[in-house]
């Protein structure tokens, strides 16, 4: 039996996202844009930059009603020409 992440999920909760992309100063601000666009609200992005400098890692908390939020807000995320993985 297997059982899907939405299944697992009570709404409204909290979500982390991580998005590991290129350590440029304006990552933190585009992931933020695109989450203000699909859930507006104060969001305070944790940052850790990898051993290199090479990537940052950008741990964000948002409260999704529903599970489409998640959903759309991970693909909308996985466009930012940044970004190289959204966990």
């Amino acid at each position: 039996m297997q059982i899907t992440l939405e299944k697992m999920l009570k709404f409204p909760c909290t979500f982390t996202y991580k998005v590991i992309g290129l350590s440029q100063p304006e990552l933190t601000n585009n992931i933020i844009k695109v989450i203000q666009i699909h859930i507006p609200g104060d969001y305070t992005p944790q940052i850790k930059s990898s051993n290199k400098g090479t990537y940052l890692s950008i741990s964000v908390t948002i409260c999704a009603q529903n599970f489409q939020q998640i959903e759309n807000l991970y693909n909308e995320l996985s466009k930012i020409h940044l970004v190289r993985m959204v966990l």
